[in-house]
């Protein structure tokens, strides 16, 4: 039995040692705080990676504080990690990344999507990689899925009001349109009530039978039990957003979101998805894309000679728990890994969108 998996992911041991000749890899996740949870799964994934590549972990923990975070740098470096992987907080990577990057120590970033880091850093050659989406995946992702699915359709773009509700659908909207669908109904809906009739019934008189949704699960359950109960026949779509609880407002049967999928139900996950809960541990979260970071690592110190290891994660795909990994040459997945999935019995499962 894997002594990694014996722990709590609240309460886990210190970190594995590995052979004399691995690489070390720094991991960098919260221990405590409101990020507690989210950081033991990263170390969890990251020691049941290592335990497989060989390679030696130095866990640091990630505050999320501008002022604690200047010594993340100094302790990969004094441990002289390769790679660090984690980084839930971009607070950590503006402060680090400098040092870093005279260190030639890359970072993989498991959650920060900001596009003006990723600038700074493709600007000051800073060694940042993300194994997450970026800002701009998102709207690409829905517009496309809208264009294949929905063109020939009466399509209505509704929005929260927050600055990412806003943004998210005026990026879509700019670009269905580019590609010549108009929406018949766009609007901006109060977020968090109890009921949202009358806005069904807009939608309805407005003609539309498919909405996208820029807002929180609870108020895409809301509006589509709502449609349920007016017989007003929507398919309603969301953003990654709806990947949350499933309260107070149950999410009705057919609602499709374009998220990050559930790793753990991937193929190439498995085998390291059921390891994990042959153990109680269940591999959620940043479970299994920390087990992918570390592979990355792991394979890129193995194939590297001369050229820092930056080079290595630009030019090499790399084999993962959560499939074939590269990195374009901006620092970005080359692999947009938002997925149209759709709401069937408790959980999302993944749906083909037809091609052209």
């Amino acid at each position: 039995m894997r002594p990694w998996l014996l722990a709590t992911m609240l309460a886990l041991p210190g970190p594995a040692a590995g052979p004399a000749m691995s690489a070390t890899i720094g991991v960098v996740a919260p221990t405590s705080g409101s990020y507690a949870l989210l950081g033991a799964q990263v170390v969890a994934g990251a020691r049941a990676a290592a335990e497989e590549t060989g390679d030696t972990l130095v866990e640091i923990d990630e505050v999320c504080d501008d002022e604690a975070s200047t010594s993340v740098a100094d302790q990969l470096i004094e441990a002289q990690a390769v790679a660090a992987i984690g980084f839930l907080c971009s607070e950590t990577l503006s402060k680090a990344l400098p040092q870093l990057a005279t260190a030639a120590i890359p970072a993989i970033t498991l959650s920060v999507r900001s596009e003006i880091l990723m600038e700074d850093a493709l600007r000051e050659d800073w060694p940042l990689f993300r194994l997450a989406p970026n800002e701009d995946d998102e709207a690409e992702r829905i517009s496309d899925v809208i264009l294949q699915r929905w063109k020939a359709e009466p399509v209505a773009l509704i929005e929260d009001g927050t600055i990412y509700g806003r943004e998210l659908v005026s990026a879509v909207r700019r670009q269905i349109e580019e590609n010549g669908l108009t929406p018949v109904f766009v609007d901006t809906y109060r977020p968090g009530q109890e009921q949202q009739l009358t806005l069904v019934r807009r939608l309805a008189k407005a003609g539309a039978t498919r909405v996208f949704l820029g807002g929180d699960r609870n108020d895409v359950s809301v509006i589509a039990r709502d449609a349920a109960s007016e017989n007003v026949a929507l398919q309603i779509m969301g953003g990654d957003t709806l990947r949350a609880a499933d309260r107070p407002v149950p999410l009705q049967e057919g609602v499709m979101a374009v998220a990050i999928p559930d790793y753990a139900d991937l193929p190439s996950a498995s085998a390291a998805a059921a390891e994990f809960r042959s153990n109680n541990v269940e591999p959620e979260g940043y479970t299994i894309p920390a087990y992918a970071a570390v592979q990355v690592v792991s394979q890129a110190a193995a194939a590297s000679a001369s050229q820092p290891l930056s080079e290595e994660f630009r030019s090499m795909t790399f084999e993962t728990v959560i499939g074939p990994l590269s990195f374009g040459d901006d620092h970005e997945l080359a692999q947009n890994p938002l997925r149209l999935q759709e709401w069937q019995a408790g959980r999302f499962v993944p749906v083909e969108v037809p091609t052209d």
